[in-house]
């Protein structure tokens, strides 16, 4: 039998479609498994369309691995900007010449 593609379904769909196939399912990132509802399936194996025999093991999981994606790029970006941020312009010390309008 072929494994069906459970990438992209919810746990209670990949348990069901698993089942329905004769297949078990199987999650290592999440021991409370059986309770997992709306969590999304990200990665599984064996591979869609794997020639299996029946009640075979398939192994999901609903959390990107290290380096596999999910949160984007957090190292530093060269160039970086210029140091010191926003600045305002400041009077010169001992400049205390004010100009003062008459009415």
């Amino acid at each position: 039998m072929r494994v069906p593609r459970l990438v992209g379904l919810m746990a209670v769909d990949a348990r069901e479609t698993a089942r329905s196939r004769g297949l078990f399912l199987n999650a290592p990132d999440r021991p409370d498994f059986h309770l997992t509802v709306v969590d999304y399936v990200v990665r599984q194996f064996p591979q869609p369309g794997a020639e299996v025999p029946r009640d075979s093991m398939v192994y999901v999981w609903f959390d990107f691995g290290e380096g596999e994606g999910g949160g984007g790029v957090r190292e530093p970006r060269i160039p970086r900007p210029p140091s010191g941020g926003l600045q305002r312009e400041l009077d010169q010390p001992g400049d205390n010449t004010f100009e003062v309008s008459s009415l």
